[in-house]
């Protein structure tokens, strides 16, 4: 079986970016390690369906790891991850997302 390709939106770089910069503060260690599970996750997709549909926003499919949802959508084989969202946000706020 291929590996999936994966792409990361403009909008998941920054949401990473931030989330690093939120532990940075408080521990390097602590950032690299959370900056790492989060890179990592979206690489142990098999086949695009293997996690579940988000309950708040039906048209991505998500990845818990930590205290965060990777949000990821398939297109022609390519997985695209399309952001990083805190589970601890309203779920108001993750509807716009």
């Amino acid at each position: 079986m291929d590996k999936l390709k994966i792409v990361w939106t403009d909008q998941a770089k920054l949401a990473l970016k931030a989330i690093y910069d939120y532990y940075k503060d408080k521990s390097p260690q602590g950032a690299r390690n959370v900056k790492s599970d989060l890179l990592a996750s979206p690489k142990q997709i098999v086949f695009a369906q293997q996690y579940q549909v988000d309950d708040i926003n039906p048209k991505y499919r998500r990845i818990v790891v930590r205290d965060y949802k990777v949000l990821y959508r398939e297109d022609k084989g390519v997985i695209q991850v399309m952001d990083i969202v805190s589970t601890r946000q309203s779920p108001e706020i993750l509807k716009n997302k």
